[in-house]
């Protein structure tokens, strides 16, 4: 059974909702966008989307239903990703205490100055494939939209929107937070982000550790 135009279109509406959700991603993608620039933010964006995919394929493949039915690995992949946000929120609050951070990025090496969309990358990557809430949204939302006559392809279509949707709505993100990046480039513009996306970053990261 080939998927209907208007579950593809409702899907979609469904899938950019949850993208635009509050969270983790969204707080480090504004931070990149705003203190490195779009390209670095859009490095950062094509992470989540990365991270995302991974997460629609194991909720496709029944390995994240799989995830949320042992509640030890669950809490495993938990209290993981909430380690790591409460390390990238740290290192933000660190950041947040120098006073030179505005002049760090002209300071580094041309040669590390270009690895940093991949660093973006890469977080945007391990922040959403830790995210619980990408399995759970997933494996809530996909039953929905599918049948038991759903063929691998109707999940391949809703898993390629879910993709694309996150991709567009954190390169949006990206783009519109990057526009202001001038304004960031005055240090206590710069410290005032970082000290408030360690926080959320920290806060989230605790609100995990509770409620696992």
């Amino acid at each position: 059974m080939m998927i209907g135009a208007g579950v593809v279109a409702s899907y979609s509406v469904v899938a950019l909702l949850g993208a635009m959700s509050p969270g983790p991603d969204f707080a480090l993608v504004s931070r990149f966008a705003a203190l490195q620039g779009r390209l670095v933010g859009l490095g950062a964006a094509a992470g989540v989307a990365a991270g995302m995919a991974v997460n629609t394929i194991a909720a496709v493949c029944g390995v994240g239903a799989a995830l949320a039915a042992s509640p030890a690995v669950f809490r495993a992949i938990t209290l993981a990703g909430a380690a790591y946000l409460c390390y990238i929120g740290v290192r933000a609050l660190l950041a947040a205490r120098r006073r030179d951070d505005a002049a760090a990025p002209q300071s580094e090496p041309q040669a590390q100055r270009t690895t940093v969309p991949w660093v973006a990358f890469r977080q945007g990557l391990i922040t959403n494939v830790l995210n619980p809430k990408s399995v759970v949204f997933l494996i809530a939302l996909l039953p929905q939209f599918l049948t038991d006559r759903s063929t691998w392809a109707d999940k391949a279509v809703l898993g390629a929107i879910t993709v694309l949707a996150v991709l567009a709505w954190f390169s949006a993100v990206s783009l519109a937070v990057g526009a202001f990046q001038a304004v960031f480039k005055k240090s206590a513009a710069r410290r005032a982000l970082n000290a408030v996306t360690g926080l959320v970053l920290v806060s989230i990261a605790a609100f995990l550790v509770v409620v696992s």
